[in-house]
């Protein structure tokens, strides 16, 4: 058998100590993971697609076997591109888990190769959102303890400048 490989896909707007907890854990259970930044249009971002691939370049740089990547189209394509067998997302609360659960069995039903495995923040982490920190940021609240030091910059000064 091959290596395993995974595919790690999310807006990542901004990258959190949430993602970076999911992409660890992952890389242990699969030889190579890639973290494929979403390229959707209908979806208004903070920062450009450049801008949150280079984010999450930085944060994952002292993972190994980790690849950073964006992507416009469908996940499942994306995955048998890279010759990827599991899709893994994140699960925070109930709340998730119906969007979830309805694109993994999309996802099934698109392509029989590629599998969709739910992972679980840790315990500390499993309140954070990329919105949630915007929201506070907005509100000139402390981030710092959410995002990288060079996350934290960016936003405020996007947010402030």
């Amino acid at each position: 058998m091959g290596k395993q490989k995974a595919i790690y896909p999310g807006s990542f707007d901004p990258v959190t100590f949430g993602h970076l907890d999911l992409i660890r854990r992952a890389r242990l259970l699969f030889d190579e993971v890639f973290v494929v930044v979403a390229v959707n249009p209908e979806k208004e971002t903070l920062f450009s697609v450049e801008e949150r691939v280079d984010f999450v370049r930085r944060a994952v740089k002292p993972f190994r076997g980790v690849h950073v990547d964006s992507f416009e189209g469908l996940t499942v394509e994306y995955a048998k591109a890279q010759k990827a067998q599991i899709i893994i997302r994140g699960l925070r609360a109930t709340s998730d888990f119906d969007f979830e659960f309805q694109m993994a069995l999309t996802n099934r039903k698109l392509s029989k190769d590629v599998d969709t495995i739910f992972l679980m923040p840790s315990e500390s982490l499993f309140y954070i959102s990329s919105r949630l920190i915007k929201q506070i940021a907005s509100l000139k609240g402390d981030i710092s303890g959410y995002v990288p030091p060079f996350v934290a910059k960016q936003i405020r000064k996007k947010m402030f400048s």
